[in-house]
């Protein structure tokens, strides 16, 4: 039996800059015929995994080019005592390792000892290159170490053997170019959030005062402008269950564990861009969790297709919240399937009887485990 587990959010930010593009202006895009405000998905999955961090680091794998420096960190204080050791040899070794890794090409570094491509590693993969290289360090001082010793070195990153996997690799899965054998298929798609009503980009001028200059003297020492927007935005992530399950070698209470941090953390964590400047810190105020088996997942963005517009003393939120849960219903009768909806409305919108409404998150999080449970 399939099972999806669907989140749906609706968010409402204050004035703020929370996704920039590469001029610096918030994302957008073109929906329904009008311009919408845009966080991309890899913003929303960077806001999960920095949530992750403050449940479990072991949770989290590491995205760098600094793979050499690190192993040099963990590694110098087991060999220091070692007869012949110095740190410029134990530099070489470990460039050496890393650039042993690779099935499609191999690894290169460049002169400030930075890998040509991020590497995407869980911590316990780390450990396992760590105690590689410790164990084999005389072999990689060699002009080329023995084919045993490569082999180990790739074998320290997990292929088949997937029991070293982190939740988020397990979870968003990952892309090695250099080493494709060692990709893992992602248990979770995160949609592009986008604003439920058509927006605007607006701009703010300002200026700074130099604080030590005379007093006679006028003028601003420094001004620009920022752009930004403000939006409710609706929010998507589907769970395939199973397919986690799997990443994680069949463990399924560390499923379920991750699965309840991933729901969480898809409501409370933000996006950081700008937030010094606007601090929008707005919690979501509508979210919707489905337990649904044997059917296509449902992002419910179709629901405003048509911009969501609001007459005076109306609510954007509670508007869209409510076509939200008439796209859902229409749906539903339409394709039919399986599945348990919970429902956090402090919107008061009226939903006409979608889902079950929860009086919190929290009791939201433990009637989705035991509804994925059985």
């Amino acid at each position: 039996m399939k099972t999806f587990i669907e989140i749906h959010a609706l968010q409402n930010f204050a004035p703020s800059n929370l996704n920039r593009d590469d001029t610096g202006a918030p994302k957008d895009a073109f929906f329904g015929g009008t311009r919408r405000a845009r966080i991309s998905s890899q913003c929303s999955k960077r806001a999960v995994r920095e949530y992750f961090k403050g449940q479990n680091k072991a949770w989290v794998a590491n995205r760098t080019k600094r793979i050499v420096d690190e192993i040099k960190k963990r590694v110098a204080p087991k060999l220091k005592d070692q007869n012949g050791f110095s740190e410029e040899n134990l530099v070489k070794a470990i460039e050496v390792a890393v650039s042993s890794l690779g099935s499609n090409k191999k690894v290169k570094i460049d002169k400030e000892r930075k890998t040509d491509v991020l590497l995407f590693l869980s911590p316990k993969e780390i450990d396992s290159l760590e105690g590689v290289i410790a164990e084999s360090y005389a072999d990689l001082l060699k002009a080329k170490p023995s084919d045993d010793v490569v082999q180990r070195l790739n074998d320290a990153i997990d292929g088949e053997n997937r029991s070293r996997l982190s939740v988020d690799v397990a979870l968003f899965g990952r892309m090695l170019a250099v080493m494709p054998e060692k990709n893992q298929n992602a248990a979770c798609q995160v949609a592009h959030a986008i604003s439920t009503h058509a927006v605007e980009r607006e701009f703010d001028f300002y200026t700074a005062v130099d604080d030590l200059k005379p007093e006679d003297t006028a003028g601003a020492d420094m001004m620009g402008t920022v752009e930004f927007n403000s939006a409710c935005f609706y929010r998507y992530a589907v769970v395939d269950w199973e397919k986690l399950v799997a990443n994680l070698q069949g463990d399924a209470d560390l499923a379920a564990k991750g699965l309840r941090a991933f729901l969480q953390g898809f409501v409370e964590a933000e996006p950081t861009g700008k937030q010094n400047t606007f601090a929008a810190h707005n919690p979501t105020e509508f979210v919707a969790v489905s337990v649904r088996h044997n059917t296509a997942p449902r992002n419910l963005a179709n629901a405003f297709e048509t911009a969501i517009r609001v007459k005076r003393d109306e609510s954007l939120t509670r508007k869209s919240a409510e076509a939200l849960a008439r796209k859902a219903k229409d749906l539903q009768s339409a394709y039919g399937g399986d599945g348990e909806t919970f429902v956090l409305n402090l919107t008061k919108a009226d939903l006409d009887g979608y889902g079950a409404t929860m009086p919190s998150l929290e009791e939201i999080l433990d009637k989705t485990l035991s509804a994925v449970k059985g």
